[in-house]
């Protein structure tokens, strides 16, 4: 890897849920590669076609250290954590990577399908955005499949669309963080931040 910043450890995060289930919100590491291999196959196959419009059965070593490899600025991915056996496993991850605007990002972001609908995937997003504002970003760009209703209308409540086209089936957003993503936020049940409750 190369100019890449420090990893900002202030951006780790404890999140719990309502069941008093906890997770670790923090910057991925390039030492997180097998995780995401190992995330990924814990994935039903709806949702790897959602995220990679493919079904891509086994992340390639290769793409997993190129996803976990980021330099913190241009590049940055959030991943959530729990203590597992073993190990802490990811359950989810979030990313924005560089356009050709250094003002403007693309974003995606998977939760595994044991842990969705808890509120994980709207803490996530909106963590990303918040970071990536801090980080100079004030523009977002997602391609969405068409019939992924639950991430176009995260995106909606979120963000502040400024044009939308669907081609192939596909639907590819621009917008901006929301001014008041922090008050929807608090009404939404997401999980709460540093050890709050959802």
């Amino acid at each position: 890897m190369t100019d890449c910043a420090a990893y900002p450890l202030e951006l780790e995060r404890d999140l719990i849920c309502g069941d008093g289930t906890r997770f670790r919100l923090r910057p991925i590491r390039s030492e997180d590669a097998p995780r995401l291999i190992a995330l990924h196959g814990r994935l039903s196959l709806q949702t790897i076609h959602l995220r990679f419009f493919s079904a891509m059965r086994r992340l390639p070593t290769d793409w997993a250290r190129y996803l976990a490899e980021v330099d913190y600025r241009g590049r940055l991915a959030l991943v959530l954590e729990r203590p597992g056996p073993s190990d802490a496993e990811l359950v989810g991850v979030g990313r924005y990577d560089a356009t050709g605007d250094p003002a403007t990002a693309e974003v995606a972001f998977v939760v595994e399908d044991r842990w969705q609908g808890k509120g994980l995937g709207t803490a996530l997003f909106t963590e990303l955005l918040r970071v990536a504002e801090s980080r100079g970003i004030r523009m977002f760009r997602a391609d969405v499949l068409a019939d992924n209703r639950r991430m176009l209308d995260l995106i909606t409540r979120f963000g502040d669309v400024q044009s939308r086209e669907t081609r192939a089936g596909v639907t590819s957003l621009i917008f901006t963080r929301a001014a008041t993503v922090g008050v929807t936020e608090a009404r939404s049940g997401a999980p709460g931040f540093a050890g709050a409750p959802c």
